[in-house]
């Protein structure tokens, strides 16, 4: 597990850019926190990262943003508002994982049960005024993408 302090919103954001340039073209990462504590604030530092010059906003009602940035696509997903995970089959979900695409999913844990493990599950914790981000692999996939995360100054890692 890696885990890094962002003191501000900024620096989550620099976070999601960084992971962005790290992801391979197919990942499943998982963004859990409690309501407020960055999620979307990632994923739009993630998608400012791949390229998206565009407005970044969360996919509570919408549950899906699709994104085409240059010759890549990403998925944001919110399952906040999901009532049973059943409904994810309706989403189309299934055929999404099939792609070629990264798929940046909020709440998973209201699909739990519907969905696979993620490649990368990304923990958002309130700490002191920022936010605690722990990232770990769920997958092999996973594991190459944390060694390749690029080290940042406010880092540590716990084994």
């Amino acid at each position: 597990m890696r885990v890094i302090i962002a003191n501000s919103e900024r620096e989550q954001e620099q976070i999601g850019q960084r992971l962005s340039q790290v992801v391979p073209a197919r990942c499943l990462i998982y963004l859990t926190g409690d309501l407020g504590a960055g999620k979307t604030t990632l994923a739009r530092g993630f998608l400012r990262g791949m390229g998206y010059q565009g407005s970044v906003k969360s996919p509570t009602y919408t549950l899906i943003e699709p994104y085409e940035i240059g010759h890549r696509r990403c998925y944001h997903l919110d399952l906040y508002r999901l009532a049973d995970p059943d409904e994810i089959e309706f989403l189309g979900l299934r055929d999404m994982l099939q792609e070629e695409a990264v798929m940046l999913v909020e709440w998973p844990e209201q699909g739990q049960g519907a969905l696979p493990p993620p490649d990368l599950l990304v923990r958002i914790l309130y700490q002191d005024g920022g936010r605690e981000l722990q990232l770990e692999a769920g997958t092999e996939s996973g594991e190459r993408l944390l060694k390749q995360f690029p080290d940042a100054r406010r880092q540590k890692v716990k084994n």
